[in-house]
């Protein structure tokens, strides 16, 4: 598994990718607190730490499928999927 770090993404957006998901993704925030994302108790719980003003402030991603990742990584960097 790879990382990525994410920031100033739309939390929408980023959750509904979240769903489209094949494998687990963790998500690991500064304080160094990993969650699970794929469970939408710890998706709330994790999410909560790093939104600011409806955006995601900064994060590290890391994703168990290589295509679930190349998705996450396009919408960080692009905005979109497609």
């Amino acid at each position: 598994m790879s990382k990525f770090e994410i920031h100033d993404l739309d939390v929408n957006a980023f959750i509904k990718e979240i769903s489209n998901c094949k494998g687990q993704i963790w998500m690991t925030t500064p304080e160094g607190d990993k969650i699970n994302l794929q469970s939408a108790f710890c998706r709330i719980v994790g999410l909560m730490s790093v939104v600011q003003g409806g955006k995601l402030s900064k994060a590290t991603i890391e994703c168990e499928d290589p295509d679930d990742e190349s998705r996450l990584f396009r919408l960080n960097l692009y905005g979109k999927v497609d």
